[in-house]
């Protein structure tokens, strides 16, 4: 075979490629999560990318990062920078207990139609994007200009053909200071949210471990969780698994290594709280560390 057939047969190999094998999951990893001591310190690292935890792709914007103490107050996030690939943060752990840090993303995006024209709404505004030819993502020379979207409020009356989605993602980790603490568990009542009955500073290798999803305050039945070691770059395969949370909204997970995992769940229903939407689509993210016994 030539070199020339052999770099045929692995392009063709790659474009057979699954497209859900290049998806960039978005992530923070802290460099521990469980801390003894007084004033102790984590460093956050936050970004998305192929291969977790290994920064090669965006960084994470950080005005949405928020703290919270065992408490149940805000705190806050110190020595903040954004690079290319990575987000860096500190946060200082100067009360025990269990700190909560994450973002929570909401947003109604989707479309409508005015004289016929479809028109956008949320989103990325001024009509530019990725993958539209121009720098910065603005539109190339002799390109289509696109009106810019306009905000759920701003949709004429005589609209027709509307279509909106409603979305909230939420992203946490969390910390342990000298004592375990469930102040910051206490549910909202709104999406996805997470509420351990193994604490998040007790997972070691060997011992299965108890988590309980709920979608608005109720425990969410036949949830599918996928929960993926870190380190990725190291091995064939990403390592990702499938758990289902039973009628109690609990699902169990074991550890067959130590070290981070990323876990993740989503879900898309009819019961958006925006008027205007039809659809609504939740997901919860979070990475955990488990240890040796």
């Amino acid at each position: 075979m030539t070199r020339f057939q052999t770099r045929l047969l692995t392009a063709a190999a790659l474009l057979a490629l699954p497209v859900a094998a290049s998806a960039h999951r978005q992530w923070m990893v802290p460099n521990a999560t469980v801390f003894s001591g007084q004033n102790s310190w984590v460093t956050v690292d936050a970004a998305s990318s192929n291969d977790l935890f290994f920064a090669d792709h965006n960084a994470m914007r950080l005005d949405g990062v928020k703290v919270w103490a065992p408490d149940g107050t805000e705190g806050k996030i110190e020595n903040a920078s954004t690079g290319r690939y990575r987000s860096t943060f500190d946060v200082k752990l100067d009360k025990p207990g269990t700190w909560k840090i994450g973002t929570l993303n909401q947003s109604v995006s989707g479309t409508f139609k005015l004289n016929g024209e479809e028109r956008r709404v949320g989103g990325r505004p001024g009509g530019g994007g990725p993958g539209m030819g121009g720098p910065g993502g603005q539109p190339g020379a002799g390109a289509p200009q696109r009106a810019p979207a306009v905000s759920v409020a701003d949709i004429p009356a005589e609209a027709t053909d509307v279509k909106l989605t409603q979305m909230i993602g939420r992203n946490e980790i969390y910390i342990t200071a000298n004592e375990s603490s469930a102040t910051v568990f206490k549910p909202t009542g709104k999406g996805i949210e997470f509420e351990p009955v193994t604490r998040p500073d007790e997972l070691v290798v060997g011992e299965k471990a108890s988590f309980r999803f709920l979608v608005d305050g109720k425990p969410a039945a036949g949830l599918k969780v996928t929960v993926v070691p870190g380190g990725k770059r190291y091995r064939n395969d990403d390592g990702a698994r499938d758990f289902t949370t039973g009628a109690d909204g609990v699902v169990g997970i074991d550890w067959p290594t130590p070290g981070m995992y990323w876990i993740n769940t989503g879900l898309t229903d009819d019961k958006p709280s925006e008027p205007k939407a039809t659809q609504r689509r939740m997901s919860y993210t979070t990475t955990v560390e488990v240890l040796l016994p």
